[in-house]
């Protein structure tokens, strides 16, 4: 059957959506999974690094983590000093990870209005596969495509990362005597969250595709004596075949 127009911006629309919630699940998975953090502060030797003690460190960082994902806390580092350079930026990226949260609410929320209008819109398609396979294909190329650029130059992927997320600044360029939570946030750590967020982008991805062709599969139904085989019907369509 022939997709109309307005069935296909809806697929595409879903694709979209599943490509911005995969993509902001893997972002969250270094901030909310504060353990992944605590496990570098032995095996970096944080505490040599910076010259605080682990349950210092783990108190600042909590503190800094908890003004970046929770509302109404104000901006701290625990016992280390930080000047308004430092804070300035930390409220830069608080807006960012507003923002992932956003994101990810509202494409979630999205997708779950879709699935509930599915029965009555029809089967979500880009051709012959369903929208959620080219949305976890999107996603999986993701990584691919950035991983690949880190892998060459990390660092220059780390400079550039910043020049396009606080474009115009440089207070991010942290002093340590200033901002002794830099000793405890190194360049390594921001790379081991990088390979997470691409895992975790591989992971659900494929969650994805397998799940959008395990579900077309039960679509296809085979024809009643003929062996051959036609797409499942909404229950409105094949009430409209009967007349």
């Amino acid at each position: 059957m022939k997709q109309s127009f307005g069935n296909r911006m809806i697929s595409l629309l879903f694709a979209v959506l599943l490509l911005f919630l995969i993509l902001t699940a893997a972002i969250s998975l270094p901030i909310y999974l504060r353990p992944f953090y605590y496990a570098h502060i032995d095996a970096m030797d944080l505490s040599a690094l910076s010259g605080f003690p682990k349950e210092e460190i783990v108190r600042s960082y909590d503190a800094v983590l908890d003004y970046l994902t929770l509302p109404g806390h104000a901006f701290g580092t625990g016992v280390m000093a930080h000047s308004p350079e430092g804070a300035a930026h930390f409220a830069d990226c608080k807006r960012l990870f507003s923002l992932n949260s956003a994101v990810f609410l509202t494409s979630g929320a999205g997708l779950l209005v879709l699935t509930l209008l599915r029965r009555r819109l029809g089967p979500y398609r880009l051709g012959r596969r369903p929208a959620a396979f080219y949305g976890g294909v999107c996603a999986i190329l993701l990584p691919l495509v950035v991983g690949g650029l880190a892998a060459v130059n990390f660092d220059r992927a780390f400079v550039v990362f910043h020049h396009i997320f606080f474009p115009g600044k440089d207070n991010w360029l942290f002093d340590r005597e200033t901002d002794p939570i830099i000793t405890v946030l190194p360049q390594e750590f921001f790379l081991h969250c990088a390979v997470l967020i691409g895992a975790g982008l591989l992971v659900f991805a494929s969650i994805a595709i397998v799940l959008s062709l395990v579900l077309q599969k039960r679509e296809i139904l085979p024809a009643p004596g003929t062996g051959t085989e036609y797409p499942r019907q909404p229950p409105c369509q094949q009430g409209r075949n009967l007349l």
